[in-house]
């Protein structure tokens, strides 16, 4: 049986009220450069014919995380050039993964009430929702991709499990973690042959990234997000052991578990396997934000823990109580964990300037280069320069190629700060350019020099940072 058109009508519902959310928290100023400006930025690039260099990170799109499907969004901004694409990728293509779940749940043998629990688990996932409010990731793409592939082994369809398995690594490079714990699921299971092609494929791709792409498209450099994010794991053992967030990975863990804890069962563990290296890598990061159910980084575990109540607790026969219980208890945790109430206070922060920050935005130029502050950059990266100044700037604006200043020393946003941005206005006013306040703290200060956007026109980046 295909899934029911009741099940699609909800998903595209969902889908459209999740975008509709996402939309909501960009319109008022929620959005940041990172990621969803970094994101904008290359793939109108990529619409333009331009290399897909960013101008906050120096960085080829390529050269980021592997992800090659940014270039199919590139193709939708040629007929629009709209960040809406990405936000209403994300949104639909989360809530539609709740179609292969319920494939898997109908290929394990499970009755109807137990197919639409199983897509109510996914739906309901905290993960889901929070990462539809945060930003935009490749990754989020994938997810039906990743559920489907789980289907497409259990059918022994070898050739759309791989061309799935091709499709995640489109996405992002660290999904080739998920692919190589399908390899343990499978080698626990005695699949020999697909167990190696799951290594081999994870295996293979990192080395492609890593001994070619990165240091060809880096001018040598390596990959750097390893080097981030285990920095902290130097000295022996003991040391190692000290630097590890303990207890927010112990927190970490709980939180990820809840939604569908009561369903694992013994029959569960080969899927929950799958899972382990994501999970001990989130665990080892030097970044809290690995361990946390608001990033994209824990999205692949939802779908793992689902996968593994279908193997459990939903399998056929052993839903003894109904779907009731388990829905409430879902439901319970999205309540606490999920971030729906912050369009009632976090959110509505910048409401009170809305206007007056879309009249500044609306002066500047496309082809200006500017320099704004983390959360206008997002309502501005269609363009070929665009950066915010980082706490760490601190370089003369005389040796910088901004012609426009948009920023807020009131609200200076994430990863900046009042002192910097102050003083690149103070500057700004040294050095003749005309600028222009509003009580909201918001100024705008253009270049007089009218041949220093020409002398920038044209190039895709600036060939040093904007932080010092």
């Amino acid at each position: 049986m295909k899934p029911p058109r009741l099940l699609w009508g909800l998903a595209i519902a969902l889908g459209l009220l999740g975008w509709g959310c996402s939309a909501l928290r960009h319109g008022l100023l929620q959005s940041n450069a990172y990621d969803l400006g970094l994101f904008d930025q290359w793939v109108w690039l990529i619409s333009q014919g331009l290399p897909p260099i960013s101008s906050m990170e120096h960085v080829h799109v390529l050269a980021d995380h592997g992800a090659w499907l940014l270039y199919g969004a590139g193709a939708l901004y040629k007929l629009l050039p709209s960040v809406q694409w990405l936000l209403a990728g994300q949104a639909l293509a989360l809530s539609l993964t709740a179609i292969p779940i319920w494939l898997l749940a109908q290929q394990a043998g499970i009755s109807s009430k137990g197919r639409w629990l199983a897509c109510g688990l996914w739906w309901l996932q905290p993960v889901v929702f929070n990462v539809v409010l945060f930003d935009v990731h490749p990754e989020t793409w994938v997810m039906p991709a990743l559920a489907l592939a789980f289907w497409a082994e259990r059918a022994d369809r070898p050739r759309l499990w791989l061309v799935l398995l091709l499709l995640l690594l489109g996405a992002r490079d660290g999904l080739v973690l998920v692919i190589g714990g399908m390899g343990l699921d499978l080698a626990w299971r005695r699949r020999w042959r697909w167990s190696a092609a799951a290594a081999g494929l994870a295996t293979g791709w990192l080395l492609l990234l890593s001994r070619w792409l990165y240091p060809w498209l880096r001018d040598g450099e390596g990959p750097k997000a390893a080097a981030r994010m285990f920095s902290h794991l130097s000295g022996g053992p003991m040391q190692i052991l000290q630097n590890l967030d303990w207890s927010g990975g112990l927190q970490y863990l709980l939180l990820l578990c809840l939604p569908c804890l009561w369903l694992w069962r013994r029959q569960s563990l080969p899927t929950l396997l799958i899972g382990l290296p994501l999970v001990l890598v989130n665990l080892l990061s030097a970044s809290a934000s690995y361990r946390t159910l608001v990033h994209h980084y824990s999205l692949p575990l939802a779908v793992v823990a689902v996968i593994a109540a279908i193997d459990g607790g939903l399998a056929a026969g052993r839903l003894r109580r109904g779907p009731a219980l388990p829905l409430v208890w879902a439901t319970a945790c999205w309540l606490a964990l999920a971030k729906p109430w912050f369009f009632t206070g976090p959110y509505l922060q910048r409401l009170p300037s809305l206007k007056t920050t879309q009249a500044a935005i609306a002066m500047v130029q496309p082809d200006d280069a500017v320099l704004s502050t983390s959360y206008l950059v997002p309502q501005l990266s269609q363009r070929q320069r665009i950066a915010f100044p980082k706490a760490s700037f601190n370089r003369a604006l005389s040796e910088q190629s901004w012609t426009v200043l948009l920023l807020n020393p009131k609200d200076p946003g994430w990863g900046s700060s009042s002192k910097v941005q102050r003083r690149l206005i103070d500057q700004a006013e040294t050095n003749g350019w005309s600028c222009r306040d509003w009580p909201s703290g918001l100024t705008l200060c253009r270049s007089p020099d009218p041949e220093h956007t020409e002398q920038f026109h044209g190039l895709a980046s600036d060939p040093s940072p904007p932080s010092g």
